[in-house]
């Protein structure tokens, strides 16, 4: 059973906790109601009735009645969720890159939160906390046996308020308290850097507000630093969407004006759309493009995308995009296959429904739910193989998902995740050390960043062996 759990912490490490939403916002008042069950409301009234009077201790009528919109919510598929002012709140962070918390980006290592970059010139980038620092309590209570989540919302909390953290440094061979005043974190979702003479990296980690104009101003530095790059690498691994405007505009970018981007098809008339690289369809204030100021080199500089089993909903928009339109050569694993929209639709001021509108499609006309996108070229996660692709969950695994036209179960890939987690319990049945984390993105020994670059230069690229592509598959019946 301790092999069995320790595999699942290293699956966490090596993969991201679910899928973001690609997501519209949109207050519509609807009057055209079928008429309600009226059976299965007195239903409804009549176990409310019940659980007030007859449950063993009082419970609070709002509490009820919110637990029965969440199930009723829930119920539908995974992406759909109604937001209480808690999770609302928290939605809200999470889209407009915002929150009040320490300032660091973090990974898991060994059970402890470890420092995968501190946020420029937050409180904890000024307390002089450093990349590959480890955390080992957060105030009193020990990070070792906590969750990446559990950890986060015990480092968050009210502006201009103390944690303690104590960091164990490697480096050093020592262990420090550090008092920490909370304050509000604008996080960073794109990096970039010239990796080598001629050739960019960036990264998108997520669509929030501030992504696009981020994103510019990166490449614009890439630019400054290089004015004759010869290519570049879009690294969307893990990025599990946000936003659809943002990646609209990622792919408008890189595509002729008036280039189909991505389209959606739903029940009701404002979730059919096309959506073109034009900026009436990704713009949202009224500061103007964006884009303008990008160099006109975007245009046309080779381009490689890299993706993995991570990269979903608005990451598999922007892949699909550039890969119809022949404008990039998508790189990596098989991405998530998120093919649906989400509308959040405002309740009131602090509640919301958050609700799976449409399914979208690429240029082509291809549906990437349940299945994603598939690369040009297959790649592993490190130069000896893939240590955790084959354990990832993807949208297909999720029970409640959107079936695609002519899905089916695809015996093959339970079968390669159930011997990938055999190999990992025996390795540690044995008293083996566990597998690494992978190494960070664009760091020199990233081996996928490695092969895209080797395409870009026309020189030989390492394609995998073993990663076969995956069917979509049918949920279970029930």
């Amino acid at each position: 059973m301790g092999a069995k759990l320790r595999v699942a912490g290293l699956v966490a490490v090596g993969a991201i906790a679910g899928a973001l939403t690609t997501m519209q916002f949109q207050a519509i008042a609807r009057s055209s109601l079928a008429p309600l069950p009226l059976e299965e409301l007195q239903q409804l009234a009549a176990v409310f009735g019940m659980i007030k009077t007859d449950y063993v201790e009082p419970v609070d009528e709002k509490k009820l009645i919110t637990d029965a919109i969440s199930g009723m919510v829930s119920g539908l598929d995974p992406h759909s969720q109604y937001f209480d002012r808690k999770t609302f709140k928290e939605f809200r962070e999470g889209t407009s890159g915002r929150f009040v918390g320490v300032g660091i980006e973090i990974g898991m290592e060994d059970g402890l939160v470890k420092v995968v970059s501190p946020i420029e010139g937050s409180p904890a980038f000024k307390a002089g906390i450093k990349t590959g620092d480890l955390i080992t309590r957060i105030d009193d209570a020990p990070v070792k046996g906590m969750t990446m989540d559990q950890a986060v919302k015990r480092m968050r909390g009210e502006p201009n308020t103390k944690v303690v953290l104590t960091i164990f440094r490697k480096a050093e061979n020592r262990a420090f308290p550090v008092t920490i005043t909370r304050a509000e974190i604008r996080t960073q979702s794109v990096r970039a850097k010239v990796v080598e003479p001629g050739y960019g990296w960036i990264r998108l980690s997520q669509f929030q507000d501030n992504s696009v104009e981020d994103f510019v101003r990166k490449v614009d530095e890439l630019y400054k630093q290089d004015p004759n790059l010869k290519g570049l690498v879009l690294d969307l691994r893990n990025n599990g969407g946000g936003l659809l405007d943002g990646a609209i505009a990622i792919s408008a970018a890189f595509l002729p004006r008036e280039a189909v981007v991505v389209s959606t098809n739903g029940q009701v008339a404002d979730s059919k759309a096309v959506y073109r690289a034009t900026p009436e369809h990704y713009v949202r204030r009224s500061a103007g493009d964006p884009l303008r100021r990008l160099p006109a080199q975007v245009k046309d500089v080779p381009l490689v995308v890299l993706v993995n089993e991570g990269s979903a909903s608005g990451s598999e928009i922007v892949a699909g995009a550039l890969q119809d339109h022949k404008r990039a050569t998508v790189m990596g694993g098989q991405t998530f296959g998120k093919g649906s929209v989400q509308t959040v639709r405002p309740l009131s001021a602090d509640t919301a429904l958050k609700i799976t509108t449409a399914r979208y499609y690429t240029p082509s006309g291809r549906s990437i739910q349940a299945k994603g996108i598939v690369p040009d070229l297959w790649i592993d996660e490190t130069a000896e193989g893939n240590v955790f692709s084959a354990l990832r969950l993807r949208e297909a695994d999720y029970e409640r998902h959107l079936a695609n036209g002519g899905d089916e179960k695809d015996p093959a890939r339970d079968k390669a995740r159930e011997e990938a987690r055999k190999k990992l319990e025996e390795q540690m049945a044995k008293g083996s050390e566990a597998p690494k984390p992978l190494p960070e993105f664009g760091s020199e020994n990233d081996f996928p960043l490695q092969q895209a670059l080797n395409q870009l230069k026309g020189q030989p690229v390492v394609t995998s062996k073993t990663m076969v592509e995956r069917k979509a598959e049918a949920p279970a019946e029930k």
